[in-house]
């Protein structure tokens, strides 16, 4: 896959590429990560990417031209069969679950658009942008955090990321389930022991506990997540 980001503030993606996960899927290939400053694609001395909006309001917004500059520049002048992927980061997006992170996961290419102050132009919605999501129903301060977060989420589906493909299908949020609880040694810590049933080396009995307990960790702190399971 090759992930293409656009921002204000380039420097903040070098921990994403630097550390953990990410950067072992860089490193094997499986994924290549460009970060792009828009204020490259400005073109008076102050490299100027915001103004404020037409009819008045608080805050700034920021411009379409180095926004339309960078895709083309991206893209090439080559004509594109179809819309290239564009995500846009914005709490007026569709809420980011599993399923979505899925879907992006399908697709070579992405590209991430990192907003900032009040957004950007509407005209870079309605003519480049695919996808608008939020990561939550919360503020902060840019794109640039959500869009590591997407990014991250994404790049682990892919095959190759991970050590062990089978641990993708066993987490949270898979079939709308919480995880099951984990234990690891020593058997008893604390006075606090782990359940026979894990110690038992039955693994049909393993795996209905497990499922079992998902489903009632999943009843107790998300039954909206079965509600969506039984639709």
């Amino acid at each position: 896959m090759k992930i293409d980001i656009l921002t204000l503030f380039p420097g903040m993606f070098d921990t994403l590429v630097s550390h953990s996960i990410v950067k072992r899927a860089i490193h094997k290939r499986v994924v290549s990560i460009k970060v792009h400053d828009l204020r490259d694609f400005t073109h008076d001395r102050h490299r100027t990417c915001d103004d404020r909006p037409f009819g008045g309001g608080p805050g700034m917004l920021m411009k379409p031209e180095p926004i339309f500059e960078a895709v083309e520049k991206i893209l090439g002048k080559k004509k594109q069969d179809k819309k290239p992927r564009l995500i846009y980061m914005t709490p007026q997006g569709v809420l980011l679950d599993q399923a979505k992170v899925k879907k992006l996961a399908s697709f070579s290419r992405l590209i991430f658009l990192c907003g900032h102050y009040e957004g950007v132009d509407q005209r870079v919605i309605e003519k480049l942008v695919t996808d608008e999501i939020s990561i939550g129903d919360y503020i902060v301060t840019g794109g640039e955090l959500p869009a590591m977060v997407v990014a991250d989420s994404v790049i682990r589906l892919l095959r190759g990321t991970l050590g062990s493909e089978a641990s993708k299908e066993f987490e949270t949020f898979s079939n709308n389930l919480l995880e099951y609880p984990q234990y690891t040694r020593p058997a008893v810590y604390q006075g606090l022991g782990v359940p026979r049933i894990l110690l038992s080396g039955d693994h049909k009995a393993i795996e209905q506990w497990r499922k079992n307990e998902a489903l009632k960790r999943t009843r107790r702190r998300r039954p909206d997540l079965l509600t969506r399971r039984s639709e």
